[in-house]
Parts: structure tokens; C-alpha cells; sequence
């Protein structure tokens, strides 16, 4: 029986109680991404006294982090945000154990991180992650919690490998690049990761404690305050919860990231060239940075970057040699 106070009122609860929090303490959960989403999950997940949480995530933390990503400092800016985070955790409950991994979740590596997880909890950026987040959840019967927040929309749902339907049931394809919006285009405001991540850590106390989820997509714009949840069907022949073909976990399937020797910069080929609109990236990126359009390339100088996009969804990034670095600007400003 769990007789710490630190846990006390959470344990009054009739829904909880003793053994439900002595559950709570068993559980082991990876969130994947360190930013809004995952620093917001992070906190309430470490304080509620989960026994082991692990942390992943490539950036490091900037100035305009702040304004968004709970728990992060001025002092932090140039860090690794999943180190961070896990040291920010550790002085949050030292009766917990943290894990982190500064890393970029990929096809060779996802399925040994989320290995004997109880859930895995989605606090990326992107949509190519999160198809392989469920591609391995979905293969290896593991309940992930999809979340993401953008300008003042946010949306999450529960997935739970051969009950609920997955990812790409709501979601067949990954859209083309430079199709979506990012937080880095059109903006986000700081309360709406807020409330998403807080579902999202409600409903994965609720998995944990075996008690009745919910069942569809929640879709919620905090500044109308629209609430919806959205009935979604299994879809059949589902690549992935349907037919098991675990597309993303092959290797073939990944975006292609190579070195250009002697430029000091990177090249970026997604996993599915096609035809991208110079005009929506201009309409977004002109708000962010100088851009330039000529028939086959569009130019954009972020700070100290020039990122040149290609129709086909190719970039090129010149002023780095860090391919963590380039694929982090390439999700950010384009979108993958």
C-alpha cells in the first residue's frame, strides 16, 4: 500500500485509490518529442508518480521555445531538450526514474525504445514520425496516444492496437511535403498544447488504470472553444492495423538525408516525391523569412540558414552539416 503524502490527493480519488496508484507506479511510458506536447505530458505524468518515463527527442531548445514548451528556461536555450527535461523531471520527483534519449526516432531504433512500454505518448512535430510511432505501436500491441496543437486548434486520439483504429485509419497517407501547416509558419498559441497534452495524459492514466477511454478524435479550438469528438471507423484494409504491412518500419521507406561534401549543407529527399506548391510556402514562409521564387526552386533565408525547396518536396539546407539539425528545419518549415 502507497503511503506517501506527495500522492495523497490524488489517491482520495475514488477512481484512483490506493491501487490504482500503486499501478501508477508500475507503469513504464516513452513520450516521444520534448517540445509543447511532451514537456506539458512530461510534467503532469512525473508529478501523478509514474515509475519510469523515458524522454526522446534530436533538437536542442531555442529562444522561441519558451514561449510554449513548459519547464525549459533562458538558461537551458542551446541544450539538448530531452536531457534537460529529464534532469528537470528527476529534481520534479527523484522517487521516479527518467530516461532520456537525445536521438532521432527512426525504422532501426523505435521498436528498442518503446520495448516493454506500457504507452507510448506522441509529442512530436511531424507526420512521418508519428506513421512510424504507429507502425511500431500497432505491430508490437503497444497503446500510443496521438496528440498534436497548431494556431489555436488541437486534436489527440487514443489508439489502441486491435480495438481502436490507428493512425492511418484517420489518416491514410502521409500528406505531400509543404502541404501543412507548422507552429513555425503560422504560429501556435501557448494554451493550446496545454489542454491537449492534459487529455492526452488523462486518458493515459485512464489505459494505465484499465478504466473506459475515450473513443474518438477530439478536436478542440480553444479560442471559440468548438469541442468536437469525432466517431472514427476502423478502416478496412488498413495498411497497418489491417494487412500488418509495416511500411514505415523499412528501411526503404524513409527520407533519404545525405551530406553535399564540401558546401557545408544538407540534402533532403522525402520518402515520397511529388509536386509541392511554391504558393502556399510562400504565403507561409514570407512571414518567417526573405523568399525567393524561380521556376523550379524556392529560396528562403531563415537566420542563419537558406533552405532552397524543390518541387518534387527535395531541399537542400545550406549552413549546417548536422543532418539532426537539417531534418529538424525541414519539419519546422516545410513540414514532413
Amino acid at each position: 500500500m502507497i503511503k506517501n503524502n506527495r500522492y495523497s490527493r490524488q489517491i482520495l480519488l475514488n477512481k484512483i485509490q490506493n491501487e490504482g496508484q500503486e499501478k501508477i507506479a508500475e507503469s513504464k511510458i516513452t513520450i516521444i518529442g520534448c517540445g509543447a506536447l511532451g514537456t506539458n505530458i512530461a510534467n503532469n505524468l512525473a508529478r501523478c508518480g509514474i515509475g519510469q518515463i523515458t524522454v526522446v527527442d534530436r533538437d536542442i531548445i531555442e529562444l522561441n521555445n519558451l514561449q510554449r514548451q513548459n519547464l525549459y528556461d533562458e538558461k537551458d536555450v542551446g541544450l539538448p531538450k530531452a536531457s534537460v527535461l529529464s534532469e528537470k523531471l528527476q529534481n520534479i520527483n527523484s522517487e521516479i526514474r527518467i530516461n532520456s534519449i537525445v536521438d532521432d526516432i527512426n525504422n532501426k531504433n523505435i521498436e528498442k525504445i518503446i520495448k516493454k512500454t506500457k504507452i507510448v505518448l506522441d509529442g512530436t512535430d511531424n507526420m512521418l514520425t508519428r506513421f512510424l510511432i504507429n507502425d511500431a505501436c500497432v505491430k508490437n500491441d503497444i497503446p500510443w496516444i496521438y496528440g498534436g496543437a497548431i494556431e489555436t486548434e488541437g486534436m489527440t486520439m487514443n489508439i489502441i492496437p486491435h480495438k481502436t483504429p490507428c493512425l492511418r485509419c484517420l489518416i491514410e497517407n502521409i500528406p505531400k511535403p509543404g502541404s501543412l501547416p507548422t507552429c513555425d509558419t503560422i504560429g501556435v498559441l501557448n494554451t493550446i498544447p496545454n489542454v491537449i497534452a492534459n487529455i492526452q495524459s488523462t486518458e493515459a492514466i485512464k489505459i494505465i488504470l484499465n478504466k473506459e477511454i475515450n473513443n474518438g478524435l477530439i478536436v478542440y479550438n480553444i479560442w471559440s472553444h468548438d469541442f468536437n469528438n469525432y466517431k472514427i471507423k476502423i478502416r478496412e484494409n488498413c495498411k497497418c492495423c489491417g494487412k500488418h504491412n509495416f511500411e514505415y518500419l523499412k528501411k526503404e521507406k524513409k527520407e533519404e538525408i545525405i551530406s553535399i561534401c564540401g558546401s557545408g549543407a544538407i540534402q533532403i529527399t522525402p520518402e515520397n516525391k511529388m509536386s509541392i506548391s511554391f504558393e502556399d510556402l510562400l504565403f507561409r514562409l514570407k512571414k518567417v523569412g526573405k523568399v525567393d521564387i524561380h521556376p523550379m526552386v524556392l529560396r528562403v533565408k531563415i537566420n542563419d540558414y537558406e533552405i532552397n525547396i524543390f518541387r518534387d518536396g527535395r531541399a537542400i539546407i545550406i549552413g549546417t552539416n548536422d543532418k539532426k539539425m537539417a531534418k529538424s528545419l525541414y519539419a519546422k518549415y516545410i513540414g514532413l
